[in-house]
């Protein structure tokens, strides 16, 4: 299976792009995880937010692979403990061979976005930087996995 996560935002800062990498890596070719960039654009202090969001959330729904299983990164979506997660990523991984997800910029997902997805995730109740977002994704997307494999990984 591959987990696409489209972003928006690039060139992070250097500590975002080894995170995200170390835990991407240390996924097996069976949950590969691949980091899809687009471009946030540029807020100037008259910008018209809604309509850059709306452009980003376009972009994002054109990069999402043909047949794939979206899910949005949202902060009205569903909380899963780590147990949990491991349950949904074996069902991913059972299911679908291609899962996409979203993951909005400084203002979140575009209605688009929103709507397209046929699952909404929210990492915690606390706001999270959107470049952290990346690393904790990759993260915990590799603790799911080691929980299904009873890897030593993930101690409770």
């Amino acid at each position: 299976m591959y987990i696409d996560l489209i972003c928006i935002g690039q060139k992070m800062p250097t500590y975002v792009e080894m995170g995200f990498k170390e835990y991407a890596k240390r996924l097996p070719a069976v949950c590969r995880l691949n980091l899809i960039e687009i471009p946030l654009r540029k807020r100037s202090k008259n910008a018209d937010i809604v309509r850059l969001q709306r452009q980003e959330g376009e972009q994002m729904l054109a990069a999402i692979p043909q047949g794939a299983y979206v899910i949005a990164l949202d902060e009205l979506g569903k909380m899963w403990s780590s147990p949990q997660l491991s349950k949904q990523l074996a069902h991913w991984m059972q299911d679908y061979s291609r899962v996409a997800l979203l993951v909005g910029g400084p203002e979140g997902l575009s209605a688009a976005c929103l709507q397209r997805a046929q699952q909404h995730w929210s990492l915690s109740a606390l706001t999270l930087p959107h470049q952290l977002v990346r690393i904790v994704v990759a993260e915990q997307l590799y603790r799911a996995w080691t929980l299904l494999n009873n890897h030593p990984y993930h101690r409770i």
